[in-house]
């Protein structure tokens, strides 16, 4: 599949999965504001309940206190009247109205009385002959006409009462604030409200007269506020203040079933994500296989054909009348056999150590000694291209516990490097140094090379991994020199790294624990 075609899809994936994700919270955003202004009406409209529940108690309360004696006696009778009496219960509902027609009081006076006998006994006196039927109904009339004009007269005194003296009495003395909870209690529930609420009474001057006893602040920042009186002016009203300590939990749990659903979202966006990573890095692994491969291809090839070539000459008869040349042809079959074997094994053990960690044969090795074997062995080939080798060891202590084998092949490895990768237009030097730092063995291997690019230079010892010089074949290796040696340092508890300077050159450092520790 083409890099282009990867990049299309993960691109319509992606903004599939972010619109996804982005309707799910769009959503939740509008089930939270729906809900809270769902939770705000019923508030206030129990607060508004409250404060006529408020209203009609302290009208209620007026009215039974200034009934005189005699009027409660005259209620007592009527809501107890004798058997066999017939009542009629009438009913008169005042509304009290300020000069600009704003409504002060609305309520209700039901009068329940004895229905009047439809023959009423008539006492007539003889004494005072002039007496009739009809003056004596009439009689009855006026006192009954009278008697509901003084009805008349002290509920227009009560609300005159009301609203002229009501607002100057402290609200401690209007509101029965035990009452107050229940009518709060009662007008929530109605509303569909049933959690834990704190309120608090503030009078006309702003002082907090009473609060809830289990009263708590928190929550206290979105509390909602309602006038106790209504109708009071504007300077004497009392404020009745609630909030909600559970208000948040009770809003968002209405959204707690999309929480899953936003999880297993954000799950599989991370899944396609990290999906998306591995398809790249494959290609990646893909395209540095193959050119392993390509290579692995022309490094093969010269040592066959070279084999090939001496294997034909062998068969010439001249050859073997020529102890010489025969011992020559015999020499080029045996060095050429020795590279293969040593770029096959080195594909065999990164390939074994990508299953698991070497058997390394460890043994005490004086390093100072294993570098000036390998130099010595390193030389002829150094100076093939007019270079030459300089090598300061100048560690005091360079006894180590290691692979003698392997780590030989990590110091040829880093010379190899050195001489495939060098100037073109100048000679070779390179230089070979070793010293002491506090419990560990320094070596490092520096050349005056082409160099490395600071961005390609944490990738060298990446396997598969080559530095491009412009042509893929003029450098010949699989990228796995540098790889193998690392695997090996790390598998001595060592550490490499790599300093370098295009155009300057290469230097590679390694340290490696000393024996005594």
């Amino acid at each position: 599949m083409k890099k282009s075609t990867i990049w299309i899809l993960g691109i319509i994936m992606g903004l599939s999965f972010l619109g996804l994700l982005y309707l799910q919270v769009s959503y939740i955003e509008a089930i939270v504001k729906m809900r809270k202004e769902q939770f705000d009406t019923s508030v206030r409209n129990s607060l508004y309940q409250v404060s006529k529940d408020v209203e009609f108690a302290e009208t209620d309360r007026w009215l039974r206190e200034d009934i005189t004696e005699e009027e409660r006696k005259a209620l007592a009778n009527a809501a107890s009247p004798m058997p066999g009496t017939d009542l009629i219960q009438q009913t008169q509902r005042f509304t009290v109205k300020s000069p600009d027609g704003r409504i002060m009081s609305d309520f209700e006076l039901k009068l329940i009385t004895e229905k009047p006998s439809e023959l009423p006994r008539v006492m007539i006196s003889k004494r005072h002959g002039g007496n009739t039927i009809p003056k004596t109904s009439k009689s009855l009339l006026d006192a009954v006409k009278n008697r509901y004009m003084y009805q008349r007269f002290m509920l227009d005194e009560v609300a005159l009462q009301m609203v002229y003296r009501a607002s100057d009495k402290p609200i401690s003395e209007r509101v029965h604030f035990k009452d107050l909870d229940d009518y709060i209690k009662s007008s929530l529930l109605n509303n569909g409200i049933e959690m834990p609420y704190h309120f608090s009474v503030i009078d006309k001057d702003g002082v907090e007269v009473y609060r809830c006893a289990d009263y708590e602040a928190k929550g206290s920042s979105g509390s909602y506020t309602q006038p106790l009186f209504q109708n009071d002016p504007p300077a004497k009203m009392s404020i009745l203040k609630i909030h909600f300590p559970g208000k948040h939990d009770y809003i968002f749990d209405s959204i707690s079933f999309m929480i899953p659903s936003m999880i297993f979202t954000l799950v599989l966006l991370i899944t396609f994500i990290f999906t998306l990573y591995l398809i790249f890095r494959q290609k990646k692994l893909t395209e540095m296989k193959n050119d392993f491969i390509n290579n692995m291809t022309h490094e093969f090839k010269t040592p066959i054909s070279t084999i090939s070539l001496a294997a034909q000459m062998l068969k010439d008869p001249a050859v073997g009348k020529s102890p010489q040349m025969f011992q020559h042809i015999s020499g080029v079959i045996n060095d050429e056999t020795k590279r293969l074997r040593f770029q096959v094994e080195k594909v065999l053990q990164m390939s074994m150590f990508d299953r698991q960690k070497a058997t390394l044969k460890m043994k005490e090795i004086d390093v100072n000694e294993l570098i000036t074997s390998v130099v010595n062995t390193f030389a002829l080939k150094v100076e093939r291209y007019n270079g030459k080798i300089i090598s300061n060891l100048e560690a005091k202590n360079s006894i180590v516990f290691a692979d003698e084998m392997h780590l030989t092949n990590v110091v040829f490895n880093l010379m190899d490097n050195a001489v495939k990768y060098k100037k073109p237009d100048e000679d070779l030097l390179l230089t070979v140094n070793t010293w002491d730092e506090q419990g560990k063995l320094m070596i490092s291997i520096q050349d005056n090379g082409i160099g490395i690019k600071k961005e390609n230079l944490k990738k060298i010892f990446e396997k598969f991994y080559r530095v491009h010089t412009g042509n893929l074949h003029d450098v010949k290796g699989f990228g796995l020199g540098l790889a193998y040696v690392r695997k090996i340092i790390q598998d001595h508890k060592g550490t490499i790294k790599a300093e370098s300077e295009l155009n300057v050159g290469t230097k590679f450092i390694i340290a490696l624990p000393l024996l005594k520790n």
